[in-house]
């Protein structure tokens, strides 16, 4: 019998997941379900902000100068790589076009309702088997609802649409602009300003120095390990932010700053709000559970959930999660016992604690992507991520701590599964 499989979201997770669906039409249909009118999720770049010309919040926390921070090299998903011709770090139209184009090679078009919102999933639970009732509607027309039935559902939709906006004191009595990154597009309205930037993950740097050609001074706030890069000579580093007061900004080190504008890089939050209680699925400070493996609902083994996991090598991690939930859907990978996977889930939480990590940092990899990877493969039996991916990826996050102005301006290659090169200009 045909495993027909519900996919909400169509950016980069969601194609993936389509991909390895139709390539088994005798064992999976899979439907997608995609709110904008084409594919690419947060990859579809526009220059508005709040709400889009579809009437639902923007997606996309695309910046018009957006280039990627890891290489093409490391970046696309397995059997198909991005044009050779391009440099190794593309701008975000080129990472778009290259999500229409894997889309029209496995026509996956056909197999998606786009301008279609989910407005619910909820289980249906009979004789120890649970189905998926999924409700949808045209986006522009909520009252014209329709429903599906699915055996299995694989959540898509992303994380980098729902700012997180942190509580600080003094910020209702703050006179200047706050923006955060999410609506960032252009560094023009910074002209001559004083910036100040809360956060200091690779967007957030990668924003500043976009910001830093425009504005008159520049901070970028933070209590992540000082920044070892030559910076541009308009911007410097200080820790966090302790308060706020009308026309300044004072860091927990006591000093006192005057700003124009406060810039918020500070993430984004998980949302599901199409999910119904009966899902049984918590988000607690950025931690979702219960996902066994940071994929799979250790109660409702047929809902999963790609690309939760954050600071990774994105396309082909998300192809190795699809690859790992299709063979616990078709039966190739037996699945622990719900109270083994909550085990699990515990453990590895319990690690990243031990380690010194927040709780708000439970799905955070990192140095932890590649045995997690590994994890996967061996589990569902399919073959790893070649070993010259990681290394390429760490080899470049060493270089840009070094020197983060200008580490884009390499190019490299991939040689066998093992090994990589600098390709010189």
């Amino acid at each position: 019998m045909v495993i027909r499989v519900g996919v909400i979201g169509c950016g980069a997770a969601g194609l993936a997941a389509l991909r390895h669906l139709a390539a088994r039409p005798s064992t999976f249909q899979g439907v997608g379900f995609e709110t904008s009118i084409g594919v690419g999720g947060t990859w579809r770049y526009t220059d508005k902000v709040g709400i889009d010309t579809n009437g639902l919040p923007v997606q996309t926390s695309m910046y018009k100068n957006l280039r990627t921070n890891i290489p093409k090299e490391v970046m696309g998903f397995p059997g198909y790589p991005f044009p050779s011709n391009l440099p190794s770090f593309p701008d975000h139209k080129d990472v778009l076009k290259y999500l229409k184009d894997y889309s029209d090679n496995y026509e996956l078009h056909k197999h998606i309702k786009f301008s279609t919102k989910v407005d619910s999933v909820a289980p249906l639970t009979s004789d120890n088997k649970t189905a998926w009732k999924v409700s949808y509607s045209s986006v522009g027309c909520p009252s014209e609802s329709e429903s599906s039935i699915f055996d299995a559902i694989i959540v898509c939709n992303g994380h980098y649409s729902v700012p997180l906006m942190p509580k600080l004191e003094g910020m209702e009595e703050f006179k200047g602009t706050i923006v955060h990154s999410h609506d960032y597009r252009i560094p023009d309205p910074f002209k001559d300003k004083v910036v100040v930037c809360l956060g200091g993950a690779a967007s957030g740097q990668d924003i500043c120095l976009d910001i830093a050609s425009q504005a008159k001074k520049l901070t970028i706030s933070h209590d992540k390990p000082k920044i070892e890069s030559t910076l541009p000579e308009n911007m410097s580093q200080q820790p966090g932010i302790a308060k706020l007061t009308a026309d300044s900004v004072i860091y927990k080190n006591g000093v006192e700053e005057k700003a124009d504008v406060l810039l918020l890089c500070t993430g984004y939050r998980y949302s599901f709000p199409f999910l119904t209680e009966e899902c049984e699925l918590k988000i607690i400070e950025e931690r979702i559970t219960p996902l066994y493996k940071h994929i799979i609902h250790s109660k409702f083994n047929t809902l999963s959930f790609i690309g939760m996991c954050k600071i990774i090598c994105p396309f082909p991690q998300f192809d190795n999660q699809v690859k790992f939930v299709l063979s616990s859907l078709d039966g190739t990978q037996k699945l622990p016992s719900t109270a083994e996977m909550e085990a699990d889930i515990d453990s590895d939480y319990k690690s990243r604690l031990n380690d010194g990590l927040p709780h708000r940092y439970a799905h955070f990899m990192g140095p932890r992507q590649w045995a997690y990877n590994d994890t996967l493969a061996e589990l569902a039996g399919f073959k790893p991520i070649p070993r010259a991916i990681q290394q390429l990826y760490d080899e470049v996050h060493r270089t840009r701590v070094k020197d983060l102005q200008n580490y884009k301006r390499k190019n490299y290659r991939i040689i066998g599964e093992s090994n990589y090169e600098v390709v010189q200009a």
